[in-house]
């Protein structure tokens, strides 16, 4: 993960950008490189400097407008490309007293930055949006979903296992910081893919099993790793989505003859092994 800061006064601007420097250690030219892969909208950049400061590498540069900035500008950020593929970028950017505050990663490249107090409403869909878009990227996202409806055998069960799913998500951010190896989009994907086969799995061979209200947490550990680098209220808008999709889903599972069960699983079973698979060619 890095930061950067973005200060434009009228027709010039100053960007400043931190980065640890075991996710730089690879890149050929790193003092071109990483501000390559920033590009401001109408700006050229005039100067720039980097170094390395304690364990991290930092990079100040100067950038000049063709135009005087109004209220917004186009950013646009890879420098997953010369990174790491699962780099997240946090970028704060100033002009006289407003200022705002957007994320980038692999999925979302290019982004307006609003240089005016957004109002209560655009917070919250702009954090509802980008939140909900990201959880839909994943397919082992909406599987697993399917699969947690399949192994609720009731409307009290349902609850814990939906709970103890959301809670889970949660956990994962504060423990996060402390898993030293980091993980590529494709891979954390896989992983996710294991615990739809997983839980299928269960379905399938016990049938009968009490302890999945203390398996499915472990499971959503893993799944709030793919939020836990970004804001919490990207979180907290796919725990909703994620909330009322469960619903919808119990409600046609609970229709469902009870002999059907299994075999549903059956399918989410090679589904998720399937998908592994394919994440990992």
């Amino acid at each position: 993960m890095s930061s950067g800061e973005l200060h434009v006064n009228g027709l010039t601007a100053t960007y400043e950008l931190r980065i640890p420097m075991y996710e730089v250690a690879h890149v050929a030219h790193p003092d071109t490189a990483l501000l390559d892969q920033l590009n401001f909208e109408g700006a050229r950049r005039t100067s720039a400097k980097c170094q390395e400061q304690d364990g991290t590498y930092l990079c100040r540069a100067d950038y000049e407008f063709d135009h005087p900035v109004a209220d917004k500008i186009e950013v646009e950020c890879t420098l997953f490309q010369v990174t790491v593929p699962n780099h997240v970028h946090l970028l704060y950017a100033v002009q006289g007293p407003n200022s705002d505050q957007v994320v980038f990663d692999q999925a979302v490249r290019q982004v307006e930055v609003r240089f005016r107090p957004p109002s209560r409403a655009e917070v919250i869909a702009q954090a509802a949006a980008s939140g909900i878009a990201r959880w839909f990227k994943s397919v082992s996202g909406l599987l697993f979903l399917v699969v947690l409806a399949l192994a609720a055998r009731n409307p009290r069960e349902m609850g814990i296992l939906t709970i103890s799913f959301l809670a889970a998500e949660w956990l994962a951010r504060p423990l996060s910081p402390n898993i030293p190896i980091s993980f590529s989009p494709a891979f954390l994907e896989a992983v996710l893919a294991l615990t739809v086969a997983y839980l299928a799995a269960e379905i399938v061979f016990l049938p009968e099993s009490r302890a999945r209200w203390a398996v499915v947490p472990v499971l959503g550990v893993a799944h709030g790793l793919s939020f836990s680098a970004f804001p919490p209220s990207y979180l907290t808008a796919a725990a909703i989505t994620q909330t009322l999709l469960l619903t919808i889903l119990w409600l046609a599972v609970s229709k469902m003859p009870a002999p059907w069960r299994r075999p549903a699983a059956s399918v989410m079973l090679v589904a998720g092994i399937g998908w592994f698979v394919r994440m990992l060619v």
